[in-house]
């Protein structure tokens, strides 16, 4: 039997490019698209979906991912934008609910290679640089946060706290887990980050780039797949790689 689903955010253009591919799976069968002025617990009702991939925007995520839930349809959230304690009172609902659903900060298996290489060299000291294209609302992006945490989780000891004299108020970026994070915003790029790790006469660079929202696909057939499997909602598509 074929996985109904429903794409909110289907005019967006990642919205539109789910769409194609939803159709070229055979194990997939598309119901719904719906944009913001839809009622989106309506239609979810109303095409019986058993789930929901969302991609909208940072300001409407957590409330449409409330109503996926509440409506009894696996959430399969690629928006970003959720803060952590959204993430927390989601998978309690989920719970509540015994309904799996997946808070993806990237769908692209590169991405998702790139924060587990991180991971081998936590030992030493790093920063984290995100490029986006200038549409982009919420800065961190979710997958730079994503990444120090990673980052944080396996580390043996933590790292040395130096005192800063920011002559401008922010030079430094914002700080994870004592991980500084700069965030740009410009025409030219979809989805790029680095991770710059020093040590004493050398560095490191772990670096992906998306060029093409194609990337994202893979990861998003992957967790619709995966998501009818489980009874919680998972933060993160590495957990299936």
């Amino acid at each position: 039997m074929s996985i109904r689903v429903l794409v909110n955010g289907a005019a967006g253009r990642m919205g539109q490019t789910t769409v194609q591919f939803i159709h070229t799976d055979k194990t997939l069968d598309l119901v719904g698209e719906t944009n913001g002025k839809d009622d989106l617990k309506k239609s979810i009702l109303a095409t019986k979906a058993d789930i929901v991939i969302d991609f909208t925007n940072a300001i409407a995520v957590y409330e449409n991912t409330k109503k996926i839930i509440l409506a009894g349809a696996h959430p399969v959230i690629g928006t970003s934008g959720l803060l952590p304690e959204q993430i927390k009172e989601l998978q309690q609902l989920c719970a509540e609910k015994n309904l799996g659903g997946i808070i993806a900060p990237n769908f692209c298996i590169g991405a998702l290679l790139m924060m587990r290489f991180s991971e081998q060299a936590a030992q030493y000291e790093c920063e984290i640089i995100e490029t986006h294209h200038e549409n982009k609302l919420d800065a961190p992006s979710a997958t730079a946060i994503k990444t120090a945490e990673l980052i944080n989780s396996a580390r043996k000891k933590p790292p040395s706290v130096k005192k800063v004299h920011e002559t401008l108020s922010g030079v430094r970026g914002a700080n994870k887990n004592q991980i500084p994070i700069h965030s740009l915003r410009l025409p030219g790029f979809l989805a790029k980050q680095d991770i710059v790790f020093g040590h004493l006469g050398g560095n490191l660079v772990i670096a992906h780039e998306t060029i093409d929202r194609n990337a994202y696909m893979p990861g998003v057939l992957l967790a619709c797949k995966k998501v009818m499997s489980l009874k919680k909602l998972v933060y993160g598509l590495e957990t299936f790689l």
